[in-house]
């Protein structure tokens, strides 16, 4: 009897379903947007550095380094930083939101889950509600890409961030850089 119980409660709480925890694996996952300025050059961009999970309860969190932001461009780099982001008071942006993890673990290998997807994007102070359709694969028993189905359109002024681009703007020179930006994810996460 002692024996039949353990077995059960091992298989509970040790099953990888009853555990399901997924980290982000930040070297195979992307985050771009597209910065268009003088209302026709559109230029692609990135960060570098993600770091997220997705917990047994479903809590999504990705946490993005705005130090890492890659443009190409070492200068134009760290202005980004510094005159934009303000990495010295906001060095970080957040995703969150709650997802069906159950579904996710109940996927078989080489299935696809599309769905309408709720988070919170927290950016230079300000957080707001967002939405996108998302695609999610489940690639291997341990591993799940989730892709963005259409741009997410991140609107500066929801962020404070107007100023940050007209000081950008300034300082190069141009007539114009778009407020409204498009990004776009694939991001790799990895059953632990």
């Amino acid at each position: 009897m002692l024996k039949r119980c353990i077995l059960i409660l091992a298989t509970v709480f040790f099953s990888t379903n009853a555990l399901a925890q997924w980290a982000l694996v930040n070297d195979d996952s992307e985050l771009n947007y597209v910065s268009i300025k003088k209302s026709k050059v559109g230029e692609v961009n990135s960060f570098k550095q993600l770091e997220g999970s997705i917990n047994s309860d479903g809590k999504l969190s990705i946490n993005i380094d705005l130090g890492s932001v890659e443009t190409n461009i070492p200068k134009r780099n760290e202005r980004m930083k510094s005159m934009l982001f303000e990495i010295a008071s906001f060095s970080k942006a957040n995703i969150s939101a709650a997802l069906d993890v159950k579904t996710i673990d109940k996927m078989a290998i080489g299935e696809t889950y599309q769905d309408s997807f709720r988070f919170n994007l927290s950016l230079h102070g300000v957080s707001q509600e967002m939405a996108t359709d998302v695609r999610v694969v489940k690639l291997a028993k341990d591993r799940i890409l989730a892709v963005s189905m259409n741009p997410v359109i991140v609107e500066a002024s929801q962020y404070d961030l107007l100023e940050g681009i007209e000081k950008l703007r300034e300082v190069a020179n141009l007539p114009s850089i778009s407020s409204a930006v498009p990004v776009t994810f694939s991001l790799i996460f990895k059953q632990q």
